[in-house]
């Protein structure tokens, strides 16, 4: 029987915290199940859990806890409310410091989520946070629960939203159990609801969701991972017939996991800061913040009026850097060819056609899909809206090509990461040779790409506002394409997605990068839950 709580408990909370750190290596649980409780301060043997339901707090076992809980909350500020709420954030964090635990994780969940709406900050969390969160994560603790039969992660420091997208997505983490935010009419009010982690006076967890995975079919008893000290000792006693518990002093000789060790691959994520936001790390973005802006706008200027003789050296005095690796390979035969040369490249940001304008040093025309008409306008170089029509496409690619040198990105869609997209086979009907050009980007601040489409014409603003951003270009040996240019005959299909392959695997090589069969489709998908598809006047 469950008693009722006394009026006067609440000021006998300092003296419950006491006796709850006091008593934290001891299980309190159910009186039917006492006697099998156990638990051992050491990490559990893999056979001990395989084929077995773990329960695993995330913050003791899978995270480094090498960062404070201000770095995540930063990027759902910045990424889902914009800088002034991450300004906001940074500027109270201070004086956060001086409550309590729980009463500081209250406050910053409050200024981080209040007003934003749901949808957005479970894009965040599905799409932004995961590399982070990967960044942090250790092997033993995946170690630990990657040969469970069923997972059940229980946040006790981040809400339930900014960690499920990573443990559902990256981990297969079957049910995720936290700090639920409370919402009205689709926004996040800011207060926080604590009915999946209640813990009732007699030391028996009530969340719904652990009294659901226990009671369903027969009483499974579960195995835990949780650490020392932590205030969720009473609800791991309660439905774990063993616990395992780490301490921070054993945690220190864990190891991170490599990006090689992930149990799903991080090809796709958004957002626009390239940093970890820590707190010295977000004060020195917004000091700078403001000369970026200006840096930016210099910068843009210089290339869309400037030659690129002049304007290159400016770049590279405000610190903006181009390497070119090897000059485009051009013979005497070539050289007398009718038409441009197809260069066939990987796709990093907007400015790719620019750069590669700019290394050639002679004009040519970039092919898109979806970009905005601000983009399209500004762009110092010809640019050629293409209509999603496969024969419309091919005959405007092919006039282009004829009338001079023409740039193009199979991908269709940019990726950060070292991993080349399925490319597509069209412009393997253009020519039966093209110059593939390896292209890689680096950034200390800020990302050049987003795939929200409201932001899409700041992309190439981004990345001009990094401190130091570098592109380097490697101009490669030409590679023979498709024999036949007639897309219709069906056994010519095959042909232009075999030269499409082998272009791939060359620009794959040259850049070390994993080649992938992931498409401009799949990643908006994952990470918008749209196609991608900018809408806007085809510019003649």
């Amino acid at each position: 029987m469950v008693k009722k709580p006394s009026p006067f408990r609440k000021s006998f909370s300092p003296i419950r915290r006491l006796l709850r750190r006091n008593l934290s290596g001891r299980h309190y649980r159910h009186p039917t199940t006492a006697t099998t409780a156990k638990t051992t301060t050491s990490s559990p043997p893999a056979e001990n859990l395989q084929d077995q339901t773990v329960i695993v707090d995330v913050e003791a076992w899978l995270l480094r806890s090498r960062l404070s809980t201000f770095a995540y909350f930063m990027l759902v500020a910045v990424e889902a409310g914009g800088f002034l709420r991450g300004l906001l954030l940074l500027l109270a964090y201070p004086f956060m410091c001086l409550l309590s635990g729980d009463m500081r994780l209250r406050a910053m969940v409050m200024v981080t989520f209040f007003g934003l709406r749901e949808k957005e900050v479970a894009r965040v969390g599905k799409a932004v946070l995961p590399k982070l969160f990967l960044e942090e994560m250790v092997m033993e603790g995946l170690d630990a629960v990657k040969d469970a039969r069923r997972v059940v992660a229980v946040c006790t420091l981040f809400p339930r939203v900014m960690a499920e997208g990573f443990l559902k997505e990256y981990l297969g983490v079957d049910t995720v159990v936290g700090k639920e935010v409370m919402a009205v009419a689709g926004r996040y009010v800011g207060f926080i609801v604590d009915e999946a982690l209640t813990v009732e006076t007699d030391g028996a967890p009530v969340g719904k969701e652990m009294k659901e995975m226990v009671n369903k079919g027969k009483h499974e008893e579960a195995f835990g991972l949780v650490g020392t000290g932590s205030r969720m000792n009473h609800l791991f006693s309660y439905y774990c017939k063993e616990t395992y518990a780490v301490s921070e002093a054993d945690k220190t000789a864990w190891q991170p996991l490599p990006r090689d060790k992930y149990p799903n691959p991080l090809i796709f994520h958004d957002g626009r800061l390239a940093f970890t936001p820590t707190f010295p790390a977000a004060i020195a973005m917004y000091t700078y913040l403001p000369f970026g802006i200006v840096l930016a706008i210099f910068r843009s200027l210089a290339y869309s009026l400037l030659p690129y003789c002049v304007s290159i050296p400016l770049g590279a005095l405000t610190g903006m850097r181009s390497r070119v690796i090897a000059g485009p390979p051009i013979d005497a035969t070539e050289k007398n060819k009718a038409g441009g040369r197809l260069y066939v490249c990987n796709h990093r940001t907007l400015l790719d056609p620019i750069t590669v304008a700019a290394c050639l040093n002679k004009p040519v025309t970039a092919v898109t899909y979806s970009v905005s008409p601000v983009s399209e306008l500004i762009a110092p170089i010809r640019t050629a809206r293409l209509t999603r029509d496969r024969d419309e496409d091919r005959r405007r690619m092919a006039a282009l090509l004829a009338r001079g040198d023409l740039v193009v990105c199979p991908e269709g869609t940019t990726c950060r990461e070292p991993y080349l997209l399925r490319f597509s086979p069209l412009f393997t009907e253009l020519t039966a040779e093209v110059t593939p050009v390896a292209l890689e980007t680096n950034v200390d601040m800020f990302y050049g790409t987003s795939t929200k489409p409201a932001s899409k014409v700041l992309d190439p603003l981004y990345f001009m506002m990094n401190p130091r951003p570098d592109y380097r270009v490697e101009f490669l040996d030409p590679v023979r394409t498709a024999t036949s240019t007639n897309s219709q005959e069906g056994h010519n299909k095959s042909q232009t997605i075999e030269a499409a392959n082998r272009v791939q695997c060359v620009l794959g090589e040259a850049l070390a990068f994993e080649l992938t069969d992931k498409t401009r489709k799949d990643k908006y998908m994952m990470l918008a839950g749209n196609e991608g598809v900018v809408e806007g006047k085809v510019k003649k």
